[in-house]
């Protein structure tokens, strides 16, 4: 976290006009993937799931209160508490956390610069699709690592903020009158908030409350919020409100999808392509359903979620690099040697952008995607139940240290996340 803040307490009443960090993790944590899996569950469940996507929202709401907690209660990033349990090597500049980190945010970077890029090329080109500006899939990816990249590289997090919540604001209008569009019944609404488990929905139910909204943008929260300048405890409120909107925010997403999985598919027995390319599918019924006008507003929506997170994860993770590579240099007390503008988070940037271009050329190596997934899935967990560990002891003020409520989300998050983690390796290795 750069120091820029020179005055480090909230004015009084001021705090609905200072949130930001938390819309900022919303756009990124809700990718193209996530709103399709949000879909895929509605259309085969309908509204069963209804609350396992509020489930979900608390639980992210809990972690990233966590991450927040953590960044100002103790004046430390994230990376900071990470570096700090357990033995270090190499001069304390390195530990075992230390090592997955590095290992993990070198490989997960190359992969997902792929998969973002494309991600954000899809519905570009199928709006442009026999237009005088249509573009190949890989040329129009290209072209938004390339703009993501210059969007970050000559900017500075005040800018940032207002484009990302722009693009939230494009997702709210579409997505949200997508599902308005469709007519949700109200109703079967109120008893999907009521737990149920319909027959084959079990891992449909976990991945729904752990997987939307939930990625390494939740660690990167804390970065977030020391760029916006909020500095120690008298800041706690303004976060805990922030964090509260954001994933509100991301909860109206993931009810909206739902709606319209339940509404347009369920009862019509359509299914979808998995992935990105499912919301491609989604287009076409909607198309034919309700005319192209809606289909082209959903594609706007469809960029917006997928343009939000590339350059989200562009910011933020590019900001935890940095961090990261400021402790490998024992430079970790020196500002210059991380935050936007330092060599680390450039250098960063030019990793997610270019080297995974050769990805959009070739079929991914099985090794590489092995290694990848593995290391993904453990992200997670490894995330919650570190928070735990590091709110429980002295590294925080014994004033902000959690109580039962947080330990107990935090403890349900790390157990339904190695859940995942051992399903997804299972899937990797089997």
């Amino acid at each position: 976290m750069t120091d820029t803040a020179t005055d480090t307490t909230p004015a009084p009443g001021s705090r609905w006009r200072l949130i930001g960090p938390g819309i900022v993790a919303a756009a990124t944590g809700v990718g193209a993937g996530d709103l399709v899996a949000t879909l895929i569950a509605g259309s085969m469940f309908g509204y069963a799931l209804l609350w396992a996507a509020v489930a979900g929202t608390l639980l992210k709401i809990s972690l990233a209160e966590a991450v927040g907690r953590w960044a100002l209660a103790s004046g430390r990033t994230i990376f900071d508490g990470w570096s700090s349990l357990g033995p270090g090597w190499f001069g304390g500049r390195l530990n075992w956390a230390s090592v997955y980190f590095g290992v993990y945010v070198v490989l997960w970077g190359f992969v997902y610069g792929a998969t973002a890029m494309t991600a954000s090329a899809l519905p570009l080109a199928a709006l442009l699709d026999g237009t005088a500006m249509a573009l190949d899939l890989k040329t129009w990816a290209m072209i938004c690592g390339v703009v993501g990249l210059v969007l970050v590289w000559f900017n500075r997090y005040p800018v940032f903020e207002k484009l990302m919540t722009g693009l939230v604001a494009v997702m709210f209008v579409t997505v949200v009158g997508l599902a308005v569009i469709v007519a949700p019944d109200l109703p079967a609404m109120a008893r999907g908030l009521i737990p149920t488990l319909p027959a084959g929905s079990a891992f449909y139910t976990l991945g729904l409350i752990g997987g939307v909204g939930g990625t390494i943008t939740l660690a990167a929260y804390g970065y977030w919020i020391g760029e916006k300048g909020w500095r120690g405890p008298a800041w706690m409120r303004v976060m805990k409100l922030d964090n509260g909107v954001g994933y509100a925010v991301t909860g109206v997403f993931v009810v909206a999808m739902l709606i319209v999985g339940a509404e347009l598919l369920y009862a019509s027995n359509i299914a979808l392509a998995r992935g990105d390319r499912g919301l491609l599918d989604l287009d076409a019924v909607l198309r034919e359903r309700f005319g192209d006008v809606v289909g082209v507003m959903f594609l706007v929506g469809f960029f917006a979620a997928s343009f939000s997170s590339l350059i989200g994860v562009w910011h933020g993770v590019s900001l935890m690099f940095a961090d990261f590579w400021a402790h490998m240099r024992g430079r970790a007390d020196d500002a210059s040697a991380k935050g936007e503008g330092s060599p680390a988070f450039r250098a960063y940037l030019l990793w997610l952008t270019f080297p995974p271009m050769a990805l959009l050329f070739m079929d991914r190596p099985f090794g590489l995607i092995v290694a990848y997934g593995a290391l993904g899935a453990l992200f997670m967990p490894f995330l919650a139940l570190t928070l735990i560990w590091l709110l429980n002891s002295s590294r925080t003020p014994a004033e902000w240290r959690s109580g039962w409520l947080s330990n107990g989300m935090l403890a349900a998050g790390g157990l339904l996340f190695c859940v995942l983690a051992g399903r997804e390796l299972m899937g990797l290795f089997g």
